[in-house]
């Protein structure tokens, strides 16, 4: 069995800081540019092999 002894008030607050700040300057920007960035290569790829450039038909 595990011998875990819970956090203190304090250091579970400090953890939960720095989760915050992780998440909001880092993980967020990260997924959104990863987002953005794979769905304009999606459609660059349609557009390549089986729409055609926009505006033509």
């Amino acid at each position: 069995m595990s011998n875990q002894e819970p956090l203190k008030e304090e250091e579970r607050g400090k953890y939960e800081w720095r989760s915050f700040i992780f998440i909001t300057v880092f993980l967020f920007p990260i997924l959104a540019i990863a987002l953005v960035g794979g769905y304009g290569f999606i459609v660059w790829m349609l557009q390549v092999f089986f729409l055609g450039p926009p505006g033509h038909g």
